[in-house]
């Protein structure tokens, strides 16, 4: 359950009897009383059956290979960031090297290493101080990790090709924190329309608002490159799937997203032209296309 409201999945007749008390996981931070707490705030949750508790990440690690060997691998990994020796990041980092990775919910006071967290493949980033809401939130993404693991996939027959201008969907669910008003939220990478440089920060656009990251757009024009972003300034990265016009007046070339008319430089012009007429999908000409327009997603004329 999150947010109050029942899951459709979690609350199904064939799950809802395995969910209970099912979770094993591992609770990790070098503050004793923040993680007291921590493992309090665990074992209160209905779902989870056993929580282990140490202090660092060399203590993790020997947790996580006794369990293994043991043939009862832990569900999961709350981890505390900022800890002597071996960090929090660098303890995901090498979890990431195993061959089967417990989901990691990182649990700090600092909002800053988010961004280097979901390179991470976090499964979720908790503020301290942890609220109970907001760990069961936490706890409901693990349990459809776990369960999604356990469940077996029905061969396909055929696989339908994907869109030319569709984001694979192991990037498009890709989740990145932003700052807004001062508050935290996710937005996923599929959502993002186009990136907009703010000094050392990135403010990453929606249809439904805007949010910050700390990051340079040359860092997310390689990281996102694959899912298909593209650079188009200095200050602009855009998301070729969510081009609407392509439009050339006065010897200047802009793109249309959702309403924003973005300028494209000149240094940028010709790839972003290459891109387009890559992707697009040829359609019967059916009327004329209004002089200086291209309408990438309907195909691009000759």
């Amino acid at each position: 359950m999150t947010s109050g409201l029942p899951c459709p999945i979690c609350e199904g007749p064939d799950r809802r009897g395995s969910l209970e008390r099912s979770l094993r996981v591992l609770a990790v931070d070098d503050e004793a009383p923040a993680l007291e707490d921590l493992v309090y705030l665990l074992r209160s949750d209905p779902r989870i059956a056993h929580v282990e508790a140490v202090t660092d990440a060399t203590k993790a690690l020997r947790v996580l290979h006794r369990a293994m060997d043991a043939g009862q691998p832990l569900d999961a990994v709350f981890l505390d960031i900022r800890m002597p020796g071996l960090d929090g990041l660098d303890l995901a980092r090498v979890l990431s090297r195993f061959a089967q990775p417990p989901p990691v919910v990182f649990v700090t006071a600092h909002q800053q290493p988010a961004v280097e967290a979901f390179e991470l493949k976090a499964l979720d980033y908790l503020l301290k101080p942890v609220r109970q809401e907001r760990l069961a939130e936490s706890v409901h993404r693990i349990v459809h990790e776990v369960w999604d693991s356990k469940t077996p996939t029905e061969p396909v027959a055929t696989t339908p090709a994907q869109p030319a201008n569709s984001t694979p969907p192991e990037m498009g669910d890709e989740v990145i924190p932003v700052e807004l008003g001062g508050v935290t939220r996710f937005i996923r990478l599929a959502d993002i329309r186009y990136v907009e440089a703010h000094g050392d920060y990135a403010r990453l656009h929606t249809a439904t608002g805007s949010g910050l990251v700390r990051a340079a757009l040359n860092g997310l024009e390689e990281r996102w490159r694959s899912a298909g972003f593209v650079r188009i300034h200095r200050s602009h990265l855009v998301s070729l799937g969510h081009i609407d016009e392509l439009r050339l007046e006065d010897g200047h070339l802009s793109v249309t997203i959702g309403g924003a008319v973005l300028p494209v430089s000149r240094r940028h012009a010709r790839h972003l032209r290459q891109l387009l007429v890559r992707r697009a999908r040829p359609t019967p000409v059916s009327g004329a296309t209004p002089a200086g327009v291209v309408q990438p997603r309907n195909g691009l004329g000759s």
